[in-house]
Protein backbone atom coordinates (compact mmCIF):
# COMPACT_ATOMS: atom_id res chain seq x y z
CA UNK A 1 0.00 0.00 0.00
CA UNK A 2 1.25 3.47 -0.80
CA UNK A 3 2.39 4.90 2.54
CA UNK A 4 1.44 8.39 1.37
CA UNK A 5 -2.22 7.34 1.30
CA UNK A 6 -2.19 5.77 4.76
CA UNK A 7 -2.78 7.66 8.01
CA UNK A 8 -2.69 6.21 11.53
CA UNK A 9 -4.47 8.04 14.38
CA UNK A 10 -3.39 7.50 17.99
CA UNK A 11 -6.13 7.95 20.58
CA UNK A 12 -6.96 7.10 24.16
CA UNK A 13 -9.27 4.15 24.68
CA UNK A 14 -12.08 5.95 26.52
CA UNK A 15 -15.44 6.15 24.68
CA UNK A 16 -15.18 9.95 24.44
CA UNK A 17 -11.59 9.92 23.14
CA UNK A 18 -12.51 7.24 20.63
CA UNK A 19 -15.49 9.32 19.46
CA UNK A 20 -13.21 12.34 19.03
CA UNK A 21 -10.63 10.42 17.01
CA UNK A 22 -13.31 8.79 14.88
CA UNK A 23 -14.82 12.20 14.16
CA UNK A 24 -11.46 13.48 12.94
CA UNK A 25 -11.11 10.29 10.87
CA UNK A 26 -14.48 10.89 9.17
CA UNK A 27 -13.69 14.55 8.47
CA UNK A 28 -10.37 13.62 6.88
CA UNK A 29 -11.97 10.82 4.84
CA UNK A 30 -14.55 13.28 3.54
CA UNK A 31 -11.84 15.69 2.37
CA UNK A 32 -9.39 13.00 1.21
CA UNK A 33 -11.44 9.99 -0.01
CA UNK A 34 -8.29 8.24 -1.26
CA UNK A 35 -6.85 8.07 2.28
CA UNK A 36 -6.91 4.80 4.24
CA UNK A 37 -7.18 5.85 7.89
CA UNK A 38 -6.95 3.57 10.94
CA UNK A 39 -7.42 4.22 14.66
CA UNK A 40 -4.85 3.01 17.18
CA UNK A 41 -6.37 3.14 20.70
CA UNK A 42 -3.83 3.29 23.54
CA UNK A 43 -4.18 3.05 27.31
CA UNK A 44 -2.49 6.05 28.90
CA UNK A 45 -1.00 6.41 32.36
CA UNK A 46 -3.78 8.85 33.19
CA UNK A 47 -6.37 6.18 32.38
CA UNK A 48 -4.56 3.73 34.67
CA UNK A 49 -4.40 6.30 37.48
CA UNK A 50 -8.15 6.95 37.63
CA UNK A 51 -8.20 6.31 41.38
CA UNK A 52 -5.75 9.18 41.99
CA UNK A 53 -6.44 12.90 42.03
CA UNK A 54 -4.76 14.69 39.12
CA UNK A 55 -3.69 17.38 41.56
CA UNK A 56 -1.55 14.83 43.40
CA UNK A 57 0.15 13.01 40.52
CA UNK A 58 3.51 14.69 41.12
CA UNK A 59 2.72 17.62 38.88
CA UNK A 60 2.28 15.49 35.74
CA UNK A 61 -1.48 15.88 35.53
CA UNK A 62 -2.40 16.55 31.92
CA UNK A 63 0.72 14.92 30.51
CA UNK A 64 -0.41 11.56 31.85
CA UNK A 65 -3.22 11.51 29.29
CA UNK A 66 -1.00 12.15 26.27
CA UNK A 67 2.43 10.65 26.99
CA UNK A 68 1.76 7.28 25.34
CA UNK A 69 0.17 8.96 22.32
CA UNK A 70 3.17 11.23 21.88
CA UNK A 71 5.52 8.26 22.23
CA UNK A 72 3.60 6.47 19.44
CA UNK A 73 4.12 9.53 17.22
CA UNK A 74 7.81 9.83 17.98
CA UNK A 75 8.31 6.09 17.41
CA UNK A 76 6.42 6.40 14.09
CA UNK A 77 3.77 3.92 15.24
CA UNK A 78 1.16 6.60 14.50
CA UNK A 79 1.04 9.67 12.29
CA UNK A 80 -1.32 11.95 14.22
CA UNK A 81 -2.88 12.01 17.69
CA UNK A 82 -6.23 13.53 18.65
CA UNK A 83 -6.52 15.25 22.02
CA UNK A 84 -9.03 17.20 24.05
CA UNK A 85 -7.29 20.59 24.13
CA UNK A 86 -7.92 21.00 27.85
CA UNK A 87 -5.88 17.81 28.46
CA UNK A 88 -2.95 18.79 26.27
CA UNK A 89 0.10 20.13 28.17
CA UNK A 90 1.19 23.67 27.34
CA UNK A 91 4.60 22.45 26.17
CA UNK A 92 4.74 19.54 23.73
CA UNK A 93 7.45 16.90 23.46
CA UNK A 94 10.40 17.94 21.32
CA UNK A 95 9.82 16.99 17.69
CA UNK A 96 6.04 17.33 17.89
CA UNK A 97 3.72 20.16 16.88
CA UNK A 98 0.07 21.06 17.26
CA UNK A 99 -0.96 20.86 13.61
CA UNK A 100 -4.64 21.77 13.97
CA UNK A 101 -7.28 22.97 16.40
CA UNK A 102 -10.76 21.96 15.28
CA UNK A 103 -14.07 23.80 15.67
CA UNK A 104 -15.09 24.09 19.28
CA UNK A 105 -18.10 22.36 20.79
CA UNK A 106 -19.98 24.03 23.65
CA UNK A 107 -17.23 25.16 26.09
CA UNK A 108 -19.43 25.41 29.18
CA UNK A 109 -19.49 23.23 32.28
CA UNK A 110 -22.81 21.71 33.26
CA UNK A 111 -24.56 20.48 36.37
CA UNK A 112 -25.96 16.96 36.34
CA UNK A 113 -28.07 16.33 39.41
CA UNK A 114 -30.22 13.58 40.87
CA UNK A 115 -32.94 15.84 42.27
CA UNK A 116 -32.26 19.53 41.60
CA UNK A 117 -32.71 21.38 38.33
CA UNK A 118 -30.05 23.99 39.05
CA UNK A 119 -27.04 24.80 41.18
CA UNK A 120 -29.15 27.32 43.06
CA UNK A 121 -31.68 24.63 44.02
CA UNK A 122 -29.18 22.18 45.53
CA UNK A 123 -29.89 21.73 49.23
CA UNK A 124 -27.26 22.99 51.71
CA UNK A 125 -24.76 20.24 52.43
CA UNK A 126 -25.35 18.48 49.10
CA UNK A 127 -22.39 16.45 47.89
CA UNK A 128 -21.07 17.54 44.48
CA UNK A 129 -18.47 15.55 42.55
CA UNK A 130 -15.65 16.93 40.42
CA UNK A 131 -12.00 16.10 39.81
CA UNK A 132 -11.15 19.70 38.88
CA UNK A 133 -9.78 22.26 41.34
CA UNK A 134 -10.95 24.96 38.91
CA UNK A 135 -14.53 23.73 39.17
CA UNK A 136 -14.28 23.25 42.91
CA UNK A 137 -13.02 26.79 43.42
CA UNK A 138 -15.81 28.42 41.43
CA UNK A 139 -18.47 26.10 42.82
CA UNK A 140 -17.60 26.89 46.45
CA UNK A 141 -17.40 30.61 45.65
CA UNK A 142 -21.03 30.42 44.49
CA UNK A 143 -22.22 27.87 47.07
CA UNK A 144 -19.88 27.62 50.10
CA UNK A 145 -22.53 25.51 51.86
CA UNK A 146 -21.97 22.55 49.51
CA UNK A 147 -19.61 19.59 50.04
CA UNK A 148 -17.18 18.74 47.23
CA UNK A 149 -15.76 15.24 46.76
CA UNK A 150 -13.30 13.96 44.15
CA UNK A 151 -15.01 12.30 41.19
CA UNK A 152 -12.90 10.12 38.88
CA UNK A 153 -13.47 8.01 35.77
CA UNK A 154 -14.69 8.57 32.24
CA UNK A 155 -18.04 10.22 31.49
CA UNK A 156 -20.05 6.99 31.73
CA UNK A 157 -18.42 6.02 35.03
CA UNK A 158 -19.13 9.43 36.51
CA UNK A 159 -22.78 9.31 35.49
CA UNK A 160 -23.07 5.80 36.95
CA UNK A 161 -21.66 6.98 40.29
CA UNK A 162 -24.24 9.75 40.37
CA UNK A 163 -27.05 7.32 39.54
CA UNK A 164 -25.91 5.00 42.37
CA UNK A 165 -26.32 7.85 44.84
CA UNK A 166 -22.63 8.41 45.58
CA UNK A 167 -23.16 12.09 44.83
CA UNK A 168 -26.13 14.46 44.81
CA UNK A 169 -24.78 16.23 41.73
CA UNK A 170 -21.71 16.31 39.53
CA UNK A 171 -20.10 18.90 37.26
CA UNK A 172 -18.94 17.85 33.79
CA UNK A 173 -17.98 19.48 30.50
CA UNK A 174 -20.95 20.03 28.21
CA UNK A 175 -18.88 19.00 25.18
CA UNK A 176 -18.32 15.45 26.38
CA UNK A 177 -22.00 14.84 27.10
CA UNK A 178 -23.06 16.36 23.78
CA UNK A 179 -20.54 14.28 21.82
CA UNK A 180 -21.66 11.09 23.54
CA UNK A 181 -25.33 12.02 22.97
CA UNK A 182 -25.98 12.24 26.71
CA UNK A 183 -27.09 15.87 26.77
CA UNK A 184 -30.50 14.81 28.11
CA UNK A 185 -28.79 14.22 31.45
CA UNK A 186 -27.85 17.91 31.74
CA UNK A 187 -29.84 19.86 34.33
CA UNK A 188 -28.16 23.25 33.97
CA UNK A 189 -25.56 24.88 31.74
CA UNK A 190 -23.19 26.99 33.86
CA UNK A 191 -22.78 30.21 31.90
CA UNK A 192 -19.32 31.60 31.24
CA UNK A 193 -20.16 34.98 32.78
CA UNK A 194 -20.08 33.35 36.24
CA UNK A 195 -18.41 29.94 35.72
CA UNK A 196 -15.36 29.91 33.45
CA UNK A 197 -14.19 26.71 31.70
CA UNK A 198 -10.69 25.28 31.45
CA UNK A 199 -8.38 26.69 28.76
CA UNK A 200 -9.19 24.89 25.51
CA UNK A 201 -12.32 23.20 26.85
CA UNK A 202 -14.61 21.93 24.08
CA UNK A 203 -11.92 22.06 21.38
CA UNK A 204 -10.02 19.17 19.78
CA UNK A 205 -6.35 19.38 18.88
CA UNK A 206 -4.39 17.25 16.43
CA UNK A 207 -0.71 16.62 17.12
CA UNK A 208 1.88 15.26 14.69
CA UNK A 209 5.63 15.09 14.11
CA UNK A 210 7.22 18.41 13.20
CA UNK A 211 8.94 16.90 10.18
CA UNK A 212 5.88 15.06 8.84
CA UNK A 213 4.85 17.45 6.08
CA UNK A 214 2.22 15.11 4.58
CA UNK A 215 0.32 14.70 7.85
CA UNK A 216 0.56 18.42 8.55
CA UNK A 217 -0.92 19.14 5.12
CA UNK A 218 -3.84 16.77 5.73
CA UNK A 219 -4.79 18.02 9.19
CA UNK A 220 -4.34 21.69 8.26
CA UNK A 221 -7.66 21.38 6.40
CA UNK A 222 -9.42 20.83 9.76
CA UNK A 223 -8.18 24.04 11.36
CA UNK A 224 -11.05 26.25 12.55
CA UNK A 225 -9.42 29.65 12.53
CA UNK A 226 -11.70 31.37 15.11
CA UNK A 227 -11.31 28.51 17.59
CA UNK A 228 -7.58 28.42 16.84
CA UNK A 229 -7.04 32.05 17.86
CA UNK A 230 -9.25 31.81 20.94
CA UNK A 231 -7.57 28.68 22.24
CA UNK A 232 -4.11 30.15 21.57
CA UNK A 233 -5.00 33.08 23.85
CA UNK A 234 -6.27 30.76 26.59
CA UNK A 235 -3.23 28.48 26.42
CA UNK A 236 -0.81 31.43 26.42
CA UNK A 237 -2.35 32.64 29.66
CA UNK A 238 -2.17 29.18 31.24
CA UNK A 239 1.42 28.67 30.07
CA UNK A 240 2.45 32.02 31.54
CA UNK A 241 0.99 31.03 34.92
CA UNK A 242 2.39 27.50 34.86
CA UNK A 243 -1.08 26.03 34.38
CA UNK A 244 -1.75 22.33 34.98
CA UNK A 245 -4.36 20.12 36.60
CA UNK A 246 -2.80 21.14 39.91
CA UNK A 247 -4.04 24.71 39.88
CA UNK A 248 -7.49 26.32 39.49
CA UNK A 249 -6.90 28.44 36.38
CA UNK A 250 -9.89 29.20 34.16
CA UNK A 251 -9.89 30.98 30.81
CA UNK A 252 -12.33 31.57 28.00
CA UNK A 253 -11.75 33.62 24.85
CA UNK A 254 -14.51 34.62 22.47
CA UNK A 255 -14.47 36.33 19.10
CA UNK A 256 -16.51 39.50 19.69
CA UNK A 257 -15.93 41.10 16.31
CA UNK A 258 -14.44 39.98 13.05
CA UNK A 259 -10.94 40.69 14.34
CA UNK A 260 -11.31 41.12 18.10
CA UNK A 261 -10.88 38.56 20.91
CA UNK A 262 -12.24 39.02 24.41
CA UNK A 263 -10.47 36.89 27.02
CA UNK A 264 -11.82 36.26 30.52
CA UNK A 265 -9.48 34.60 32.98
CA UNK A 266 -9.63 33.58 36.62
CA UNK A 267 -7.52 32.11 39.40
CA UNK A 268 -9.13 31.15 42.68
CA UNK A 269 -8.46 29.61 46.05
CA UNK A 270 -9.54 25.97 46.19
CA UNK A 271 -12.04 26.70 48.98
CA UNK A 272 -13.67 29.44 46.90
CA UNK A 273 -12.89 32.13 49.48
CA UNK A 274 -11.13 34.28 46.89
CA UNK A 275 -11.46 34.54 43.11
CA UNK A 276 -9.32 36.91 41.05
CA UNK A 277 -10.68 37.64 37.60
CA UNK A 278 -9.50 39.80 34.69
CA UNK A 279 -10.70 40.56 31.19
CA UNK A 280 -8.57 41.51 28.20
CA UNK A 281 -9.45 42.37 24.61
CA UNK A 282 -7.37 42.76 21.48
CA UNK A 283 -6.80 41.82 17.85
CA UNK A 284 -6.95 38.12 16.90
CA UNK A 285 -3.47 38.36 15.41
CA UNK A 286 -2.22 39.15 18.92
CA UNK A 287 -3.98 36.16 20.52
CA UNK A 288 -0.98 34.87 22.48
CA UNK A 289 0.02 38.38 23.52
CA UNK A 290 -3.50 38.91 24.90
CA UNK A 291 -3.11 35.75 26.96
CA UNK A 292 0.26 36.82 28.32
CA UNK A 293 -1.01 40.29 29.21
CA UNK A 294 -4.03 38.82 31.01
CA UNK A 295 -1.67 36.56 32.96
CA UNK A 296 0.42 39.57 33.95
CA UNK A 297 -2.73 41.39 35.07
CA UNK A 298 -3.58 38.41 37.29
CA UNK A 299 -0.06 38.43 38.69
CA UNK A 300 -0.36 42.14 39.47
CA UNK A 301 -3.48 41.28 41.48
CA UNK A 302 -1.66 38.68 43.56
CA UNK A 303 -2.42 35.26 42.04
CA UNK A 304 1.17 34.03 42.46
CA UNK A 305 0.58 33.75 46.19
CA UNK A 306 -2.55 31.64 45.61
CA UNK A 307 -0.82 29.37 43.10
CA UNK A 308 2.23 28.86 45.34
CA UNK A 309 0.03 27.96 48.30
CA UNK A 310 -1.81 25.32 46.24
CA UNK A 311 1.35 23.84 44.72
CA UNK A 312 3.06 23.65 48.12
CA UNK A 313 0.04 21.88 49.60
CA UNK A 314 -0.14 19.40 46.71
CA UNK A 315 3.60 18.74 46.94
CA UNK A 316 3.36 17.88 50.64
CA UNK A 317 0.27 15.67 50.20
CA UNK A 318 2.04 13.63 47.48
CA UNK A 319 4.39 12.17 50.07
Amino acid sequence: MNKQNFLRIATRKSPLAFWQANTVKKQLEKRFPYLTISLHPLLTEGDRQQSSSLAKLNGKGKGLFVKELERALLNQQADIAVHSMKDLPMDLEEGLVLGAICKREDPRDVLVSRFSKSLHQLLPGSCVGTSSLRRQSQLLALRPDLRVRVLKGNVGTRLDKLARGEFDAIILAAAGLIRLKKENSINEYLETNYFLPAPGQGALGIECRADDEKSKAYISKLIHIDTYHCVLAERALSRELGGSCQVPIAAYALLVDQDQINLQALVGKVDGSKLIKVEKQGCVTDAEKIGRLAAQNLRDLGVDEILKEILDKNSKSAY
